[in-house]
């Protein structure tokens, strides 16, 4: 049996990674099909935490969020789980009773952090905040008129810490951080904060004009070593990629000639659109960076298993990465991608969602959020399996985690 498992970051005031939420389904479609319930769900998606998958390969070195119903949090099921790994979620069907009390309180005793979902400000549900350490409110769903009214009434809790979900857009993201939330989990991350006489300062420029180099269909190597050579953050980082354990190589190699020589085209495009990335990005949240480094191997690794019509997977790898360099600006993709020299189809997919490669961007950032039977029709549309994704998925996390390591 799949299950189809997918990771929403939340972040700290400082924008820093928190943990991140880990969401599931029994199969491909958006529910939990009736014949295996909630209960089963949670009970195998934790079965292959525990034993298949792994946590780490989800979450990395992170925390994880993990949604509980009312049986498996009687059960204790959660006392399987690591205390300072995992974050234990009530979800909001769960009401207030002695024997929920009971089992919230055993779990903190033990050291575990709980967190009480789709918190809503209604009476019965205030009953569970004293027992839990985070509570999530969906801004979405709550009323708006009334939230600072409401999170003013709820400081009388100082031990909770208050998480607003589903936060859409930086203007959202600026309420929730001015009601004094204190941790943010939503789509926000991805948008621009500005775009509005937005200008790209002179290093940024040095670094678009190498990255328009490796878009063009030659790549001229002299033009990158040129380019590369005064800049020293540029440079080093190349040669820490050269010279890890990624490549293995007997002599070290010191010189950007030299490096540049050895990776050969292929690898010099991986390099500076990852490198050139990172830098623009600076700044940024870090998830930023590598949540963009995911969707570039999930592309890669999709012109793989594509049945019918081949595509470069060097334009695939760029199509993911550049996905988010908008947000890394601040900047609108029409604007940007007018600034590179990138191929009609890549232009289209980043800038309306249309065209031949859309199909791939839209399957990873429909899985990203969850939306996994938009993730299917997406998938159908290229001839790649389900199954095929949540392989790929992991594959794209690992090496993003292997890569940061020897790289970033």
């Amino acid at each position: 049996m799949y299950v189809y498992i997918a990771r929403q970051p939340v972040f700290d005031r400082q924008k820093r990674l928190f943990a991140y939420e880990v969401l599931f389904r029994s199969s491909m479609a958006n529910i939990f099909p009736e014949e295996i319930g909630n209960d089963k769900a949670t009970h195998t998606v934790l079965a292959h935490i525990l034993f298949n998958i792994g946590l780490d390969a989800i979450t990395g070195p992170h925390r994880a969020l993990i949604n509980f119903t009312e049986n498996h949090l009687l059960q204790r099921t959660s006392f399987q789980l690591p205390q300072q790994r995992c974050i234990i979620e009530i979800l909001e069907s769960i009401l207030p009773s002695p024997k929920v009390f009971e089992a919230c309180a055993e779990l903190k005793e033990q050291g575990y952090t709980l967190a009480l979902d789709d918190f809503d400000f209604n009476e019965k549900s205030e009953q569970l905040v004293p027992l839990v350490n985070i509570v999530k409110v969906d801004l979405q769903a709550v009323d708006r008129e009334r939230l600072e009214e409401n999170m003013a009434r709820m400081r009388c809790y100082p031990d909770v810490a208050w998480l607003a979900e589903k936060i859409e857009n930086y203007q959202e993201f600026q309420l929730a951080f001015s009601l004094g939330f204190d941790y943010f989990q939503g789509y926000f991350l991805d948008k621009p904060e500005i775009l509005k006489n937005k200008t790209i300062d002179t290093s940024k420029i040095i670094l678009l004009n190498l990255l328009a180099e490796i878009c063009s269909p030659k790549v001229d190597l002299h033009k990158v070593e040129q380019l590369i050579t005064p800049d020293v953050s540029l440079s080093y980082k190349l040669f820490r990629y050269i010279n890890s354990a990624y490549y293995s190589l007997v002599n070290k190699v010191t010189s950007v000639r030299h490096a540049l020589t050895y990776l050969g085209e292929s690898g010099v495009r991986q390099f500076i659109s990852l490198a050139s990335t990172a830098e623009i990005s600076a700044g940024k949240p870090s998830e930023l960076m590598r949540l963009s480094m995911v969707r570039a191997r999930l592309c890669q690794l999709f012109a793989v298993h594509r049945k019918g019509g081949q595509v470069e997977e060097s334009q695939l790898f760029l199509l993911g990465l550049f996905s988010l360099l908008d947000a890394m600006l601040d900047m609108s993709m029409a604007e940007l991608t007018a600034t590179l020299p990138l191929t009609d189809d890549i232009k289209n997919a980043l800038n309306t969602r249309t065209g031949p490669l859309a199909p791939y961007l839209q399957a990873i950032i429909t899985y990203e959020r969850g939306e996994f039977q938009e993730c299917t029709n997406h998938l159908q549309q290229l001839g790649i399996a389900p199954e095929t994704m949540i392989d790929a998925y992991f594959k794209a996390l690992r090496w993003a985690d292997k890569f940061e390591e020897n790289f970033l």
